[in-house]
């Protein structure tokens, strides 16, 4: 099996190799937006076809008009026109589905284009020691902090405030284990509890935007007192990208290391909720919080790792899994304010979220996803097993989840 995955390393470019990033990264804006404006003329004429092709002869008459656009990459150019074109695809598919707010392509800010993109290693960039090479542009330092595995297919370089990140895309072959579904696991996603498992097992997780709050409100009014254009104005909205990127690099390093830890704990498959975020988030008392947790990061990390383990992750019908008895099958209402679930017809009381994941777990079961839940000895020293972990990690003091882990 094939495996994708991607690197990122910081790098340290000097004055001058700032200031040509910082200029492709412009032009590389400039670009998407010319095509895009050509395109959308070349529509009002009747030409409704969106392909390559046509773009292809848009890029001709952009270069003929402005020479400037062949400091960009060849083959960074064509990535620019894939991009646009995804734009497209993904718009058209939208209105076909009867999307209400399709999402026409936009033309990009200089805000809102922070990334250039090398498709191909064919020697347009280099890595030698701690130096990285990139194809006009130049040299400089990459703070190499763990193993480049695999082939590398791609380089994209990315200015986040006033950093600079190389990401590496790489492709490895690698043997998936059988890994026989002994020990399945039930998890319910929440805004109380992060995760809440079918074993009783629950985990909270920082509010690492909410505990920046303060310092990103002070930067958002720094912002809009400045006047626009200024260098003021932008160093203040550095300031305030930084504080955004701090929270979300600390919270991508917890569901890292959360993920990790649930596939090491001794579970064999995992089931969770299709959630919807989208419609979620129009519950406007709630949006912060929900955008906060980072639920679909978290599948998202946790997935991936777990197929490489062998493991499956597999989504569920989210609909009523609150609402019913884990016991009996009672659905009733269960307002937020209420967390625990104390069933009218069987009497059982259980925890709403550790009722919720129980749920989950029975739905994929019931559904025939995968085998039943486990049973027998070895099931149970299975999950005897990742219940010591969890222990170990609720007590081990170095370990920076302990604080999140509850029973």
């Amino acid at each position: 099996m094939e495996l994708t995955r991607a690197y990122k390393f910081r790098i340290y470019p000097d004055a001058t190799r700032q200031a040509e990033i910082d200029e492709r990264l412009i032009l590389a804006q400039q670009f998407y937006n010319k095509i895009l404006e050509k395109s959308i003329a070349s529509y009002k004429n009747g030409k409704t076809k969106v392909s390559m092709a046509q773009f292809n002869r848009f890029v001709k008459e952009i270069i003929q008009e402005d020479k400037r656009y062949l400091k960009l990459y060849s083959q960074t150019r064509c990535e620019i026109e894939f991009r646009l074109l995804k734009a497209y695809q993904n718009f058209f598919r939208r209105v076909k589905e009867g999307n209400k707010k399709a999402g026409f392509p936009r033309f990009k800010s200089r805000d809102r284009y922070k990334s250039i993109t090398y498709p191909q290693d064919n020697g347009s960039f280099s890595i030698r020691k701690d130096r990285l090479r990139i194809s006009r542009i130049g040299t400089m330092r990459i703070e190499l902090h763990r193993k480049i595995e695999g082939a590398i297919k791609t380089l994209a370089i990315k200015r986040e405030g006033r950093d600079y990140y190389a990401v590496f895309t790489t492709i490895t072959d690698i043997k998936i284990p059988e890994v026989k579904n002994t020990n399945p696991i039930g998890i319910d996603l929440g805004l109380d509890s992060f995760v809440a498992m079918s074993d009783g097992t629950k985990i909270e997780k920082p509010k690492f935007m909410r505990q920046k709050r303060k310092k990103i409100a002070k930067w958002q009014k720094i912002v809009a007192r400045r006047n626009k254009g200024s260098k003021r104005r932008e160093n203040a909205k550095q300031r305030l990208q930084s504080a955004y990127t701090e929270a979300t690099n600390q919270s991508d390093d917890y569901l890292h290391r959360l993920s990790d830890n649930l596939v090491d704990s001794g579970y064999t498959s995992f089931a969770v909720e299709d959630l919807h975020i989208q419609n979620m988030v129009k519950n406007h008392r709630l949006a912060g919080s929900i955008q906060d947790a980072s639920w679909n990061r978290f599948i998202q990390l946790l997935s991936y790792k777990a197929e490489s383990a062998g493991m499956k992750v597999i989504k569920v019908d989210a609909r009523n899994t609150s609402k019913e008895c884990s016991n009996c099958g009672n659905i009733q209402d269960m307002p937020l304010s209420e967390r625990t679930y104390n069933c009218q017809r069987c009497g059982m009381s259980k925890d709403r979220d550790i009722n919720a994941s129980i749920n989950i777990l029975n739905r994929a079961t019931t559904l025939g996803q995968r085998g039943s839940h486990a049973q027998g000895d070895m099931a149970s020293a299975i999950q005897q097993e990742s219940k010591s972990r969890i222990e170990e990690l609720r007590t081990d003091k170095r370990h920076p989840l302990r604080d999140a882990v509850s029973a």
